[in-house]
C-alpha cells in the first residue's frame, strides 16, 4: 500500500510539474536602474553583429554540435559512419592547427560600422569548450602553448576583437556557452556523454558539479575583468538551468531524466555587474530575472512583443563558416530589419569568419549594401520604438521618441518607388510636412476613406531608390 501512495504522489507531482512547464513564463523586468538604463540604450541600437568562430571553421562544419551524441540533422559527423571517439579525438585536435593568419579585426569592425551595426556579440566559448580568449582555467584555448596561433602577438583573439570594435564606436558583448563539452567537470570521461546535458548524476557527485560551477564563474569573471568594457553577457545553452525553470521545450533537450543544472546565476550576475555596472545579462531561454531580453532564433515574431527582444539570424545559411555559403540578399536583410524594428525588436545578424581569419567577399559586399541603405534611412531605424499599427500592407511604421513617425515602404527586388503610397491606421497631423529620406522634395498627401495617400513626385521615383523608402511624418493625429 505504501508503494501505491508513493507512486501516486510521484504521478501527481509530475502532473503539477508538467502543468507549470506548459505555462507561458512571464518576462521579469530588471530592477537594477543602471541595467534598465542600458537596456533602453540597447533598444536604440537596433542593429548588431554576432560572430561564430572557432577551430571547427577549418572543416566548415557546424559549430560544436557534431560532437554531441544526439541523432539530429545538425549533429551528423563527416564522413558518415566514423566512430564517435575517433571523431572526437580529431575534432579536439583542431585547436592545435587553428591558425587564422589573416586575422584582421579592424577590417571586420570597419565593415560592421559601415553597415550601420551598433553592437557586437562575439563567441568567446561555444559548447565544445574551446576558448577564444586567454583563460587560466584550461589549456583548451587559442593561446595554448602547442597551438599554431599561440605565438602570434594577437593570439588573445577575443581581446583584440573587442578592442577593434570599440575603437569604431561599436558596443561589445560576450557570447559564452554555459555547457562545456570539453571539461571533465561537465562531460566526465568516466562516463560516455548521452546527449547535450551533463553526463553524470549531479546528486551523486555534487562535488564535481560544484567544480563546474566554479569553473564557469571563474571564466566569466576573467571576461568581465580582462577584456575592457563589456555591455552584454550573452549566455547560450539553455538546458543548463535550475530544474524548477524547465519548460516543455527544455525538457525535450534531455534523453534521460532532467537534472537540476543550477549554476547560480544570481552569484554570477552579481559578480559580473560588480565589474561591469549596468551589464545586460541574457540567459537565453531561461525565463526569469537573468533574461534581460529575449532572443528568438532564426525567426521574426508575428507581432510586437511587450518586452525587450532581439532576433538573432544568420546572414548566410549557417552560424559557422561554410566554404561556399549562400548569403541572403540585401533586399531580404533590409526587409527583415525594418520588420523587426517596426515590431520593437533588434536585429542581431551573424557573420562567420573562415579558418584563415577572413570573411567571405560576399559578406563584405552584403554589409556594404546594407550600409548604403542605412546611411540614408538610419533615422527611421535607430532610436525608435513600435507604434500601432506596426504594419499595413507593404508599409511598416516606427516611432521616434519625439513623437515623429516613419512610414517605411518595402520595395520588392527591382521595384521602382510607386507614384502613390497609401496606408491606414494613423494620420499625419493637419499641415504636417512629409519628406522622403534621401530627397528634398515636399510630398503632397491627403486623407481618403481608406486612410492616407501620399503622392511621390516623378523626380523622386527616378532616383533609383532600392529596398525600402522611409517617409518622415513629424506629427500625427492623436489615436
Amino acid at each position: 500500500m505504501k508503494k501505491f501512495w508513493i507512486a501516486l504522489g510521484c504521478v501527481l507531482m509530475g502532473m503539477a510539474s508538467a502543468q507549470a512547464q506548459s505555462e507561458e513564463h512571464p518576462y521579469v523586468p530588471e530592477t537594477d536602474q543602471a541595467v534598465v538604463k542600458k537596456l533602453d540604450e540597447w533598444q536604440d541600437w537596433k542593429f548588431g553583429m554576432i560572430m561564430h568562430w572557432g577551430p571547427y571553421s577549418q572543416w566548415g562544419v557546424v559549430e560544436s554540435w557534431s560532437i554531441c551524441p544526439e541523432d539530429e540533422g545538425w549533429t551528423q559527423r563527416k564522413p558518415a559512419g566514423i566512430p564517435y571517439y575517433d571523431y572526437l579525438k580529431k575534432y579536439e585536435a583542431l585547436g592545435k592547427t587553428f591558425n587564422p593568419v589573416h586575422f584582421n579585426p579592424e577590417k571586420w569592425a570597419k565593415a560592421a560600422k559601415d553597415a550601420g551595426m551598433k553592437y557586437l556579440v562575439f563567441t568567446t566559448k561555444h559548447h565544445d569548450g574551446f576558448c577564444m580568449f586567454d583563460t587560466k582555467q584550461t589549456d583548451y584555448k587559442i593561446t595554448a602553448a602547442d597551438g599554431a596561433f599561440s605565438k602570434n602577438p594577437r593570439a588573445n583573439l577575443a581581446k583584440e576583437i573587442f578592442q577593434a570594435f570599440r575603437e569604431e564606436g561599436i558596443h561589445a558583448g560576450a557570447y559564452f556557452s554555459k555547457p562545456d563539452w570539453h571539461t571533465a567537470y561537465y562531460w566526465w570521461p568516466y562516463f560516455p556523454p548521452r546527449d547535450r546535458n551533463v553526463n553524470y548524476d549531479i546528486k551523486k557527485y555534487p562535488e564535481r558539479w560544484n567544480q563546474f560551477k566554479q569553473y564557469t564563474y571563474n571564466q566569466i569573471e576573467e571576461l568581465m575583468t580582462g577584456y575592457g568594457k563589456l555591455e552584454i553577457l550573452w549566455l547560450d545553452g539553455g538546458w543548463v538551468r535550475p530544474r524548477k525553470t524547465q519548460t516543455k521545450e527544455s525538457l525535450s533537450w534531455s534523453q534521460t531524466a532532467p537534472q537540476d543544472q543550477d549554476i547560480d546565476m544570481g552569484k554570477i550576475t552579481t559578480m559580473a555587474r560588480s565589474h561591469q555596472p549596468g551589464l545586460i545579462v541574457v540567459d537565453r531561454s531561461v525565463h526569469g530575472p537573468y533574461e534581460n531580453y529575449r532572443t528568438p532564433e532564426q525567426e521574426i515574431p508575428n507581432k510586437p512583443l511587450s518586452y525587450p527582444w532581439e532576433t538573432c539570424m544568420t546572414m548566410g545559411s549557417s552560424w559557422s563558416y561554410v566554404p561556399d555559403d549562400k548569403y541572403k540578399t540585401v533586399n531580404v536583410l533590409i526587409h527583415n530589419l525594418v520588420d523587426i524594428v517596426a515590431k520593437g525588436g533588434n536585429y542581431l545578424l551573424n557573420v562567420a569568419p573562415g579558418p584563415d581569419g577572413e570573411l567571405h567577399d560576399a559578406a563584405y559586399a552584403t554589409m556594404k549594401g546594407i550600409g548604403e541603405w542605412m546611411h540614408v534611412n538610419g533615422d527611421a531605424i535607430y532610436g525608435t520604438r513600435a507604434v500601432a499599427p506596426y504594419k499595413d500592407g507593404k508599409v511598416c511604421f516606427t516611432r521616434k521618441k519625439d513623437g515623429a513617425v516613419y512610414a517605411i515602404y518595402l520595395l520588392d527586388e527591382n521595384e521602382q518607388v510607386p507614384a502613390t503610397i497609401s496606408f491606414k491606421g494613423l494620420t499625419p497631423a493637419k499641415g504636417a510636412r512629409l519628406q522622403l529620406l534621401g530627397a528634398s522634395n515636399k510630398l503632397v498627401w491627403k486623407t481618403t476613406a481608406d486612410g492616407v495617400t501620399i503622392q511621390v513626385p516623378e523626380a523622386i521615383r527616378q532616383k533609383g531608390f532600392k529596398h525600402a523608402v522611409a517617409i518622415k511624418i513629424p506629427t500625427v493625429e492623436k489615436m
